[in-house]
Formats: C-alpha cells, structure tokens, sequence
C-alpha cells in the first residue's frame, strides 16, 4: 500500500476549508498551515482569471527530507507517509531546505492566538502536540487514519476535491482519476516522486 492523494483543480473553489479543518485538527500554532490555498491571477483585464493550488507535504517516496536528517527524525511511518518523530529532531532545519516544495515549518516558541489573554483550553490541549525547538508538517493525519477515517482536508472538502486512497492499487479511486484525467504532480524535475497528484482544470 502507497497512500496518496488526489486534489481535482476543477472542483476546487477557493473556500479554505481543508485549511482550515487542517488546523482545527491539528492545532497548529498562528501562521503555521499544513494545508495551504495558493491564489494567483493571470491574464491582463478584462480576461484575467483566478488561479488556486491547494498544497501540503507531498510525501514523496523519494523524499529529500529523510535523506537530508541527520537524526532519522524524518522517517518513512507505513503506507509511504513522511513523518517526523518530534523526540528524534534537534531542529537544525535540514529538511527544511532540502524539501523542495517549502511544506515544513519549524516551531520557534509557544505562541497562541488571543496574545495576553493566554491560551485558550484548545491550544493548550493541542500545542502538546508541538513541542518548541522541533520541526512540523502534514502527516495525513495518521491518528486519523488509524481510526479508519479519511485526513480532515479530504473530509472537510465541501466541493470533494480531495480524494485519498492507495496509490499501488491500480484500481483505486486515485489511480484511475490519475490515469483518466491526466494527474500530475508538482515540480517532477526535483525528482522526488510526490504522492499528491493534481487533476488539471
């Protein structure tokens, strides 16, 4: 089994929401997003057009960022997800920049969303998860997974352009959108065999 997932182009609308449901189940620190919305305009008016690309750690096979870690912090976990072993990482940023996809980011201090009013109960709960000093990113939301359900993005998409499966499986769901529809992942001259794939407008 290869887990991966599949983002339709066509579908998504912009609204932010697997961002936000990313965040709300990870509880991630201010500024911090697993899950991003990229927006871009192109054309010259009056025929410009907005352009979206939804992005997150793109769990390649051949990941950099493992090859890169001098303390196997950065690992292979099973079904082919990067992870990071948040005991393991000294936080000397080498997988930071050997990712070329620029999907990791490194905790630096406790912060909250409410300034001096202090944390609220939330992040406290959550912010157990992050410790300071250490570096985070999308792991598909294994703890998710492990329960059976799908990674909060895919869930909480309203428009289903997320779709999460098994790679190997040549009859998944992913593979044959990737295959009908002409799926493509990003930056493949880095080659490091991305295991999101995109489907094209």
């Amino acid at each position: 089994m290869r887990l991966g997932m599949v983002i339709d182009l066509k579908r998504c609308m912009g609204c932010y929401g697997c961002q936000m449901s990313c965040k709300a189940e990870n509880g991630t620190p201010p500024g911090v997003f697993f899950a991003r919305v990229i927006k871009r305009e192109e054309g010259t008016y009056p025929t410009m057009r907005r352009k979206l690309l939804p992005v997150l750690c793109n769990h390649c096979t051949d990941a950099p960022c493992v090859n890169a870690c001098p303390t196997g912090a950065s690992h292979y976990a099973e079904n082919g997800i990067v992870d990071i072993d948040k005991d393991m990482c000294v936080g000397c940023h080498a997988c930071m920049v050997a990712c070329p996809y620029n999907n990791r980011y490194f905790n630096d201090e406790r912060r909250n969303y409410f300034g001096d009013e202090g944390p609220t109960p939330y992040e406290i709960e959550r912010s157990e998860r992050h410790p300071i000093g250490v570096v985070m990113k999308c792991n598909f939301c294994r703890p998710r997974l492990a329960e059976g359900k799908d990674p909060a993005c895919v869930a909480n998409c309203p428009a289903k352009a997320r779709i999460f499966g098994d790679l190997a499986d040549p009859n998944s769901d992913v593979s044959v959108l990737i295959k009908d529809r002409g799926g493509y992942t990003l930056h493949p001259e880095a080659g490091t065999s991305p295991n999101v794939y995109y489907l094209p407008e």
